[in-house]
């Protein structure tokens, strides 16, 4: 039997800045998203060892499907908008364990 995972799910937030032009999540205000599924997160009782972390990632290399975030282990990858698709995927995925398809970034979207 494998052993528990110190997290149940984590959530990594591309937060790359480019200074080049080139397109990245920084420039979607993913800083903001961050801190509010965070927030979410925390409100919802969700955080802590045995449940959900939230954290800060520099590239992941999927730039075209920008903003993104991924949740691990189910390592599924999602690109969002807006505070409402963040408080989707809260409700929906790290609550519930539903995968929000709406908000699933294609498998052939790289940088």
């Amino acid at each position: 039997m494998p052993a528990m995972s110190y997290y149940e799910r984590h959530v990594f937030f591309c937060l790359n800045q480019r200074d080049n032009g080139e397109a990245c999540c920084a420039q979607h205000d993913a800083m903001a998203a961050f801190e509010h599924c965070k927030a979410r997160v925390k409100a919802a009782g969700l955080a802590g060892p045995g449940k959900v972390r939230v954290n800060k990632a520099g590239c992941l290399d999927r730039c075209a499907g920008g903003p993104v975030a991924v949740v691990y282990p189910e390592a599924v990858w999602y690109g969002y908008v807006d505070r409402s698709d963040i408080d989707e995927i809260v409700e929906a995925h790290l609550k519930e364990g539903r995968i929000v398809e709406r908000l699933r970034l294609p498998p052939d979207v790289g940088r």
